[in-house]
């Protein structure tokens, strides 16, 4: 066998962005395939959106009960949105990141997700298994296939194979498929169960204070103080990976600790609001970004813009809100998989053949998804978290912030990369190349991807 020559083995240099995509964050495609990607965006953050109120609002119980533990929770939002704001825009935020850091936190921000994949897939295989099937045929295997010059199924495949498999799960269901079913096998799979339609108004404009007056207790405010913690962590891991996903240079500690102030506005809106949950980034939409190979910022605008139109048309907003979440399960099995992946790919940038990086990475990555998952399980056993004292502002805490993966990650990889042989080793960390990054001013690629539209740096200037 004759001896390969080391000019014949492929080499694949790192990359600041990612390449292959069609449309950057700063560039724009044209405005009726924005408003349809635009559109497929607000239909994939349904998922979540109908999900979450699904599991909270029926243990708030009834009216009177309702009313308090609403109010409860948006005096809880307004006073944690306070963390959020001040480590945003403080600036102290996000300088403690270096590359071997943020892989296992990236990575598990699509990776910890994985009990709402096929686990989820599989209480409605006859409506979930196609949906991935479909999905992973249209958008990868048949993404060449053009219509007027434009790759139709690599684009759009969310929006159509989910409009051809809510038609085939509403058929089932008008057609009794699931009349003698039992009853959690109704709730995921049949596109009427909630009533959604027939109980919604047509319009609706929401209103600050419309539960009544906030209450404030100091252990509510304490627990979802952890609460927007982790969900700062989350976003953080999030953050870059939407940033790679439109081809952008890795974001600054400057726009990861903004991004995080704004965020906590938006926490401070639903408290005043009352929508019962706070606003995180929306991973699964992140996933979406590689999937059409598209990052362009107006299709995130044009999003935005669908859901506050559809949230006041109360009627429009409950059609969409009835696909069953399985085939939203289905479709998470492969944009979390890409978001982790993501992360994964920032290895690219640190020594691998380092037995100390290798070391660092697998911990901690093991141990970001072995600790939450004991605290998952033994919540479920003994219906309470393994924190259980009497002071339940520390158990919300512990049993939060150990219950994420990518923080429990973040934990251990801050700590392994910064006291386990940290001395000389900034090459194998990937800190010369991470370094033009760290400051706004660094590179000159990130005036061009992060300055704020309308002027509005004169009021955030950056540092």
């Amino acid at each position: 066998m004759a001896e390969v020559k080391p000019e014949e083995i492929a080499t694949h240099p790192p990359m600041d962005q990612l390449q292959g995509f069609e449309y950057c964050i700063d560039s724009n495609p044209s405005w009726g395939e924005a408003i349809s990607l635009g559109f497929q965006h607000y239909i994939l953050s349904l998922g979540a959106a109908v999900m979450i109120p699904t599991l909270l609002v029926p243990l708030m119980g009834g009216s009177d009960r309702f009313l308090q533990t609403m109010r409860a929770i948006q005096g809880a939002l307004i006073v944690s949105s306070c963390i959020q704001i001040v480590l945003g825009y403080s600036q102290l935020w996000g300088i403690f990141s270096s590359p071997l850091g943020m892989v296992p936190v990236v990575s598990l921000v699509g990776f910890g997700l994985f009990d709402r994949g096929f686990p989820v897939v599989g209480r409605c295989v006859e409506i979930g298994v196609p949906m991935l099937i479909l999905f992973i045929a249209s958008s990868q295997y048949l993404k060449h296939l053009h219509v007027r010059r434009l790759p139709i199924l690599e684009r759009f495949s969310l929006l159509l194979t989910i409009t051809i498999v809510w038609v085939y799960a509403h058929l089932l269901t008008v057609g009794g498929a699931y009349k003698h079913r039992p009853e959690r096998t109704q709730i995921n799979c049949r596109t009427d169960r909630a009533d959604l339609i027939s109980s919604a108004p047509w319009i609706k404009i929401p209103y600050p204070l419309q539960w009544g007056a906030p209450t404030f207790d100091a252990g509510h405010s304490f627990g979802m103080m952890a609460a927007v913690l982790v969900s700062s962590i989350e976003s953080t891991g999030a953050y870059n990976a939407a940033a790679r996903l439109a081809s952008a240079t890795p974001p600054p500690a400057y726009v990861l600790s903004r991004g995080i102030g704004w965020q906590g506005i938006g926490v401070l809106l639903d408290g005043l609001f009352g929508t019962a949950t706070g606003s995180t980034v929306s991973v699964e939409n992140v996933g979406l970004l590689g999937s059409t190979r598209v990052g362009s910022r107006r299709v995130i605008q044009i999003s935005a813009g669908f859901m506050i139109f559809f949230s006041i048309l109360g009627k429009f907003g409950a059609l969409f809100a009835s696909i069953p979440f399985t085939i939203f399960a289905a479709v998470y099995c492969v944009l979390f998989g890409i978001v982790a992946a993501v992360g994964l790919s920032l290895l690219q940038f640190t020594n691998m053949n380092s037995m100390r990086n290798l070391f660092i990475t697998g911990v901690s990555i093991f141990l970001g998804l072995s600790i939450p998952q004991y605290f998952f399980r033994y919540t479920a056993s003994a219906q309470h978290g393994p924190a259980h004292t009497k002071a339940e502002w520390f158990n919300d805490y512990i049993n939060t912030i150990f219950s994420s993966p990518p923080t429990v990650a973040l934990i251990v990889a801050v700590f392994l990369d910064n006291t386990l042989d940290f001395k000389d080793t900034a090459g194998d960390r990937g800190m010369p190349w991470w370094a033009r990054f760290r400051k706004f001013r660094g590179d000159s690629r990130n005036e061009e991807f992060y300055t704020l539209p309308f002027n509005l740096n004169r009021f955030f200037p950056p540092r």
